[in-house]
């Protein structure tokens, strides 16, 4: 893997990272990354509030809101920073599951980080390249949570966590519904392919 980082995005499409492949089929996605980010950002408040309702229940509002408010509050500060904290980690474990170029950008204007390489993953690299991020900072933290209930900053972390990776969910159901076997897939600007390699 070579990992770029690359300058404040501007907004300019026509500046990603692009490619061509003769025979590619376009994902079925949204055409747009203002479209992408409503998209993900329903998906990804319903998939957090569905994440947090056991993680309050375990909790108990009678203590959640009782004697240890204070304290429950100050462990849900700690993982809504962490999660501020992780979205650049989240960023750079898609990149390592790049072999070749990768690049870093930054679209603070819309609160966006994103990573793009146009090299051909299998459909099983391309799903793990998605979901690697959300296991280690989204599923790992809230089954913990589960394990040691006292730590609510664990279940908090993980369950908004899990809901911020909406936009790799939509990349992995792409993938698994559009994707025949023995296809390869690869990103050219905000967007991805799929096309049949030559044997």
């Amino acid at each position: 893997m070579k990992l770029s980082f690359k300058k404040e995005f501007d907004g300019d499409l026509n500046k990603l990272p692009k490619r061509e492949v003769e025979g590619s089929t376009p994902f079925k996605e949204p055409k747009s990354l203002t479209s992408l980010s409503i998209i993900a950002n329903i998906i990804g408040g319903v998939l957090m509030i569905a994440a947090l309702i056991p993680v309050f229940v375990i909790q108990g509002a009678n203590d959640f809101l009782g004697d240890n408010f204070s304290n429950n509050l100050f462990q849900m500060v700690i993982g809504a920073v962490l999660l501020l904290v992780s979205m650049p980690v989240h960023e750079l474990l898609h990149a390592i599951c790049f072999r070749e170029q990768v690049d870093f950008y930054t679209y603070l204007k819309k609160g966006l980080l994103f990573v793009i390489g146009t090299e051909d993953m299998t459909k099983a690299r391309f799903i793990f390249m998605c979901l690697l991020p959300n296991i280690v900072f989204g599923l790992v933290p809230y089954v913990l949570f589960f394990i040691f209930p006292t730590h609510l900053w664990l279940g908090f972390f993980g369950a908004v966590s899990l809901g911020a990776g909406a936009g790799d969910y939509i990349n992995v159901f792409n993938a698994l519904t559009q994707m025949p076997k023995g296809s390869v897939c690869y990103m050219s600007g905000t967007h991805s392919y799929w096309y049949m390699p030559k044997k």
